[in-house]
């Protein structure tokens, strides 16, 4: 008799329960990521962590494990980067005619191939879905580097994720709307010799400028969580500028559509400016880190006193 009643009453009160369960799910899970943010890391050095490859097996096991949690993760960015480029379908063709307005529009491309058209559209299609997807992406590499950081470092990764996207989108304007001007008449009138304007290349050129730009605005913010974390220093950054402008002109030469060094520059004074900036959020994320390392120390000794 006792079953037969908890059973009736489990069916009477099933319908509140799940109404409770579902408004309180959300909540739950927000608490759960709110003590993953403030949970301290096992500390792991990686030259144990290597000097106990081959002698011990949990130690292989838990390599194993890490290396399975990454694929997973790429699996998951990968999924997300295909549902972007299918969403952006839907306007991938606004998309394609407002990247022709440099050169007047469409109408002034001329196919030379059946399927030239169809690759034009599948390539625009990308970009966008990529810089849809970049967000999530960001936030699938931070979820899997997370564990091993501290909770104030998950939490400026956190904070990065939409600046990724930012960033992404600020180079990619910078490249439409400032280098693209600059550079399309000279590359049509190169040599006194008029340019017969194809989609296929026209689009290669725009969308490859495009992207290899707003990658290279991602660079501020890397440096900056790298810092965070410790893995680079601001003095060597600081010490090396000369190096550095080496190294962006020859990126710049390898990505300017031109060989003249006006459009060059174009390219190089951006990336000089963002290492720059690069450098002074080098030394704010290197100070907030030794700030921090210095109150878990102070913790540490007071807890140590207080003890004895």
């Amino acid at each position: 008799m006792r079953n037969f009643l908890f059973g009736v009453w489990k069916v009477i009160t099933f319908p509140f329960r799940l109404v409770f369960n579902i408004i309180a799910f959300p909540f739950r899970k927000i608490r759960q990521f709110n003590q993953f943010l403030n949970t301290e890391p096992e500390e792991h050095p990686l030259t144990e962590v290597f000097a106990d490859l081959i002698s011990s097996s949990d130690t292989r096991q838990m390599l194993w494990e890490q290396v399975e949690a990454l694929r997973t993760h790429l699996l998951r960015a990968v999924i997300s980067l295909v549902i972007m480029v299918c969403v952006s379908f839907l306007f991938t063709n606004k998309v394609i005619e407002f990247l022709a307005i440099p050169v007047g529009g469409l109408d002034n491309l001329k196919a030379i191939e059946v399927t030239e058209t169809i690759g034009v559209f599948m390539r625009v299609a990308l970009m966008c879905g990529i810089a849809l997807a970049i967000p999530y992406i960001a936030f699938e590499f931070w979820w899997f580097a997370a564990p091993g950081l501290r909770p104030r470092e998950r939490k400026m990764g956190l904070a990065g994720i939409p600046m990724a996207a930012i960033l992404f989108l600020s180079g990619a304007a910078f490249t439409f709307f400032l280098m693209l001007p600059a550079a399309l008449p000279f590359l049509e009138s190169f040599m006194g010799v008029k340019t017969e304007l194809r989609p296929e290349s026209y689009f290669s050129f725009v969308i490859g400028l495009m992207f290899w730009i707003g990658v290279s605005f991602e660079f501020p913010l890397i440096i900056y969580v790298l810092s965070a974390i410790g893995i680079i220093k601001p003095q060597i950054l600081a010490q090396q500028w000369r190096l550095a402008i080496v190294v962006i002109a020859i990126v710049a030469a390898m990505v300017t559509p031109t060989i003249d060094p006006v459009n060059q520059g174009l390219v190089m004074a951006p990336m000089i400016l963002l290492y720059f900036i690069s450098i002074g959020l080098s030394y704010i994320a290197y100070a907030g880190r030794k700030r921090n390392n210095l109150e878990e120390q102070t913790h540490a000794d007071e807890a140590e006193t207080g003890q004895s």
